[in-house]
């Protein structure tokens, strides 16, 4: 069953998993933003909800990226090598939504004809894509030139990647190359993740200076980084906060990757 959850309802929602485990553009925002199914479970919801103050109508479908060294994505029609698309082995409905303001529906996505599926992991992303008509999620007018007046709409989309994984998880981290640029007005760490193994990883960076004489201190933190299959490296650089409070010329910095459940990954550190 379908199910449009009344205002009440929504706002409790809205307020209970915004910024914890909701992804929002434009006027929607979408709760999880990942499913992951690697167990017994057949099927599982996505949460839409309408911030906005007009009535918005989103289609929705699949589509499939590959992730670029640096986290782009880029969108594909056939899977590279090591790489596996999950769009024939789900079902979804609805296929096209329409919310009135501060309203939510359900989205249900099932498991289909996964019988015989090799093991691994399979990756597809669903895509809610604001249809043109409603002006009301970023339709602008420019002004006239020449006497001729062009209208300009921003159609707003969100994606999230939905998962399916088989069989037994082999995937090992190794963070390497850690450099720290004090150059700017803000000091930044680059690194990169490395994974082997038959599926990707999504966890949080965290990284710790330690001076000399062993105080610690948290300097960053960057939540939701992934590494997709097939994809053997990525490299990322976050700010360090908390920097005015540390020596950076000194002691070092201890940098970790764990899940999102608290199972640490990996560590690394850098002398400074």
């Amino acid at each position: 069953m379908i199910k449009k959850l009344p205002t009440p309802l929504f706002l409790l929602i809205s307020f209970a998993f915004f910024g914890l485990n909701s992804y929002a553009q434009g006027d929607l925002m979408v709760m999880p933003k990942r499913l992951v199914f690697d167990g017994s479970q057949r099927s599982q919801e996505i949460n839409l909800a309408n911030t906005g103050a007009d009535t918005a109508v989103y289609a929705i479908s699949f589509v499939n990226y590959k992730m670029t060294t640096n986290g782009d994505f880029e969108q594909v029609e056939t899977p590279e090598k090591g790489q596996r698309f999950a769009t024939k082995f789900l079902r979804y409905f609805p296929r096209r939504v329409s919310l009135a303001p501060n309203e939510a529906q359900t989205i249900r996505v099932q498991l289909t004809r996964t019988g015989n599926l090799e093991q691994g992991e399979y990756r597809s992303h669903m895509y809610f894509r604001a249809q043109e008509a409603q002006t009301a999620l970023g339709a602008e007018e420019a002004e006239e030139n020449d006497g001729i007046s062009i209208n300009i709409k921003t159609v707003f989309g969100i994606s999230i990647p939905i998962i399916i994984r088989e069989g037994k998880n082999t995937t090992e981290i190794e963070l390497s190359d850690l450099s720290l640029k004090l150059e700017e007005e803000t000091p930044k760490l680059s690194l990169n993740i490395n994974r082997s193994g038959n599926m990707s990883v999504y966890g949080n960076l965290t990284a710790e200076h330690i001076a000399p004489n062993g105080t610690k201190t948290e300097v960053g933190l960057v939540k939701g980084i992934s590494v997709y299959t097939p994809n053997a490296k990525r490299t990322f650089t976050f700010q360090l906060r908390n920097a005015e409070n540390v020596d950076l010329n000194s002691g070092k910095l201890k940098v970790s990757y764990a899940e999102e459940k608290g199972k640490t990954l990996d560590v690394a550190e850098v002398k400074l």
